[in-house]
């Protein structure tokens, strides 16, 4: 019996460049959300944020455009030569290095003295605090990226096209291309013909019983 193979079309083994492209943006944003899934609780729990630098007030420590990681203790936990941002009721916090520390009148409260890197003198006035953001750590040159991805707008737009690529890449495809290891027709399978023997003349009658002629029974 012979067996006629059908080929696969050539596009059946080759992956579109678009859903190729929809994989690379889904791997992207999933490795973001697994990022974001973990910082998210570390950042809560331990109090952590971030502090974007617009001033060089503590040049050359920390440039414009630098973001700095901090974390919120109490002030007694900051010492002379600390960087500490230091959050005032109705302004934008400051982030500047301590030059003294002392307690205040109010229990828990302290009068915290800091100066710019950049500058020759303290901050006109101390700050009375509970608490500091101590500094951890600084990224150089990315505070406008962040706050251009924090802006509502581009966050909606971002929004929208992920749900797009997302979309796309889930929409039910087309009929799948027939494959090698697809069950075959019955038209597919061919048989080979029983061919007749002519050598020996006409032997249609030679595996035919013999008949006798039926027996009279005797008298």
């Amino acid at each position: 019996m012979i067996r006629s193979k059908r080929r696969p079309s050539p596009g059946a083994s080759r992956t579109p460049w678009g859903r190729r492209a929809a994989d690379v943006v889904l791997s992207i944003a999933a490795l973001a959300g697994t990022v974001c899934i973990v910082l998210v609780p570390l950042a809560w729990i331990f109090d952590i944020s971030i502090i974007m630098f617009r001033t060089g007030s503590m040049v050359p420590t920390l440039q414009p455009g630098d973001i700095a990681v901090v974390r919120e203790v109490p002030a007694d936990e900051a010492a002379v030569g600390d960087i500490v941002t230091v959050d005032r009721e109705g302004q934008l916090p400051v982030t500047h290095r301590v030059t003294g520390i002392e307690p205040a009148e109010a229990p828990g409260t302290y009068r915290i003295t800091m100066r710019g890197d950049a500058n020759d003198t303290d901050d006109p006035h101390p700050y009375e605090v509970r608490t500091v953001r101590a500094f951890m750590f600084s990224v150089p040159g990315i505070a406008g990226g962040v706050a251009f991805l924090s802006d509502t707008r581009v966050l909606a737009v971002a929004t929208l096209v992920m749900s797009v690529v997302v979309g796309w890449a889930f929409w039910p495809r087309g009929p799948v291309a027939e494959e090698e290891d697809e069950p075959r027709r019955h038209d597919d399978l061919q048989e080979d013909e029983p061919q007749e023997d002519d050598a020996g003349g006409d032997d249609s009658g030679a595996d035919e019983p013999s008949r006798q002629p039926p027996r009279r029974p005797a008298r």
